[in-house]
């Protein structure tokens, strides 16, 4: 009885969505914090140029 549990246990794929969710979430923090200057230094560039363009304006 306890085996065929386990056995349906194994077979159900409702959590499946759940831990995918998180493991891409860990990924994507992971991420950011190894290219966090990169990514600090691309945005503020972006912002510069917006700022200087809407002087334009």
């Amino acid at each position: 009885m306890a085996l065929k549990n386990w056995k349906d246990l194994l077979k159900e794929e409702e959590g499946m969505g759940t831990v995918e969710v998180i493991l891409i979430i860990v990924v994507l923090v992971g991420l950011v914090l190894i290219f966090k200057e990169q990514i600090t230094k691309i945005v503020n560039s972006i912002f510069s140029k917006i700022t200087k363009q809407t002087d334009k304006v």
